[in-house]
């Protein structure tokens, strides 16, 4: 078996060993193959700086890099991670990073990301053989919000991505799909929430299927998060947000007064080439 980039496989044969994969994971994982060509453009997925394990031609293993600049550090972040089932116990992600981390060290890649669901075990353990590390805590939510229109007094305002202050709004909390980075390449509205004809929240929203990217009250009170919750429940009633880190107790706590379903946790890990 051999290890390779993923930039000369035909788009195709990616997906079916991908899904393939995936097939009886934790989370159903989408199979429109349109739907990863589009995420996978919005984190900047470079398929010659992703790796597959190959037996002959067939590819049985994989990892798919994403690259981008982040608070000054050129990062790999790992989007999707794989290996068929009958290749499994041969330690092949071991020996794709293996082969990838000096091509990823020679572009200047200060560090290797990924997010691991926290029951994935196995994955877990060989994650940790590599050489990463947890440095992050995240809560995956779904469900409708319960919140009844017209309770509270706001201003809800469809605007663009210039109207915020990004490094005012705290980029470094959220995950790697869901950074103004990534959203921006993305089909999402942006909105701002006024209170006395003042912004006192905001959130970003994809109109197709109610997933939230972010959201946040500007100034911490239960009255804030209320009117942020019934104004996307103005946009969306039923709603999708992965990745909340855990530290924010304030959010964590507003999500579940608000009546959203914790579905999933993860893991965020990483691993320093410096």
């Amino acid at each position: 078996m051999e290890v390779k980039p993923l930039d000369h496989i035909e788009f195709s044969k990616l997906m079916a060993c991908f899904l393939k994969a995936f097939e009886n994971y934790f989370v159903k994982m989408p199979t429109d193959h349109q739907f990863y060509k589009e995420r996978w453009k919005m984190a900047k997925v470079r398929l010659d700086l992703s790796y597959g394990m190959f037996d002959n031609e067939t590819l049985v293993g994989f990892i798919i890099n994403a690259i981008d600049e982040r608070y000054g550090e050129l990062i790999a972040f790992n989007t999707g991670t794989g290996v068929l089932p009958q290749y499994r116990g041969q330690r092949i992600i071991n020996t794709i990073y293996k082969h990838a981390i000096p091509e990823l060290k020679s572009k200047g890649i200060f560090k290797c990301t990924l997010e691991v669901i926290k029951e994935n075990t196995i994955a877990i353990k060989t994650y940790e053989r590599i050489g990463f590390k947890i440095t992050k805590n995240y809560k995956c939510y779904s469900g409708s919000l319960g919140i009844k229109d017209g309770v509270s007094n706001f201003e809800l305002k469809q605007v663009d991505a210039s109207y915020f202050t990004w490094g005012e709004l705290h980029q470094d909390t959220y995950s790697w799909d869901n950074h103004i980075n990534t959203i921006a390449r993305g089909n999402y509205h942006f909105y701002s929430v006024l209170a006395d004809g003042k912004p006192e929240s905001y959130f970003i929203i994809n109109p197709e299927n109610g997933y939230i990217a972010q959201f946040n009250v500007l100034n911490d009170s239960p009255k804030n998060w209320d009117r942020l919750f019934e104004a996307i429940s103005n946009v969306s009633n039923a709603i999708k947000i992965n990745n909340v880190d855990e530290q924010l107790t304030s959010k964590v706590n507003a999500l579940n007064i608000a009546g959203l379903q914790n579905t999933v946790d993860q893991y965020e890990m990483s691993f320093s080439l410096d």
